[in-house]
């Protein structure tokens, strides 16, 4: 068999397989057939059964349990998309798209973090900033700082998927902000900092806090839109 003509009867197997594992003949736990049973099943080799069961393995569809064998779990989507998130190895458009996606991504949060937060997350986010440096230049963080405090605001939204994708992305953020693609910070008369946002949070407007947000970021848009 060439090895395109291979390939070609794994895709199409592998799509058999989701079908047949997504049915309701095999809820999230349940053991799968064994190979052989699936190629007889099928009417492919065992090969090509192992290979589509390795690419069903790799999105998180099945995973192997001691003395059972093959069972159907539910995919962490996180991790199947973090396989693919390497900086060194997307273009330039494609940074620039999950850079935005981590801009919406936090601009949405907000009603999460006002129904979620307790008081002692506004402690910690407090000591956060209580460590920030001080500096005079407008607009001016430290990518250490923001981080930080980012990260805390994912935590308090209490969204694991969420949280997933902002550790997933930071490699993407440092990348973006050290390769140059979003130079010259434009400078505003008006900003809003880390600590304002504390003090929005502290008002219970997820309204005023989702817009707090909106202009704290408001200079990596503009510099996306320039």
């Amino acid at each position: 068999m060439k090895e395109s003509d291979k390939k070609s009867l794994v895709d199409k197997i592998e799509k058999s397989l989701v079908e047949l594992l997504s049915s309701k003949e095999y809820p999230i736990g349940a053991v799968i057939p064994k190979e052989i049973e699936l190629a007889e099943r099928l009417g492919v080799s065992r090969t090509v059964v192992r290979e589509a069961l390795s690419r069903l393995r790799t999105r998180g569809m099945i995973e192997s349990r001691k003395k059972r064998g093959a069972v159907i779990t539910s995919p962490d989507i996180v991790s199947v998309i973090e396989k693919g998130m390497n900086p060194d190895i997307l273009d330039q458009s494609t940074l620039k798209e999950i850079f935005e996606m981590r801009l919406a991504l936090e601009v949405g949060m907000a009603d999460f973090i006002i129904k979620r937060v307790s008081p002692q997350d506004i402690k910690e986010l407090k000591a956060i900033v209580a460590k920030e440096s001080r500096n005079s230049t407008p607009n001016f963080f430290e990518i250490e700082e923001e981080i930080a405090f980012h990260s805390k605001l994912y935590e308090i939204s209490d969204n694991n998927t969420m949280k997933g994708f902002q550790k997933m992305l930071l490699p993407i953020f440092n990348y973006v902000h050290s390769s140059g693609m979003l130079n010259d910070m434009p400078v505003f008369k008006k900003i809003v900092t880390h600590s304002d946002l504390i003090a929005l949070i502290e008002s219970r407007s997820a309204d005023k806090l989702r817009k707090g947000i909106r202009q704290h970021l408001n200079g990596h848009f503009k510099r996306l839109f320039s």
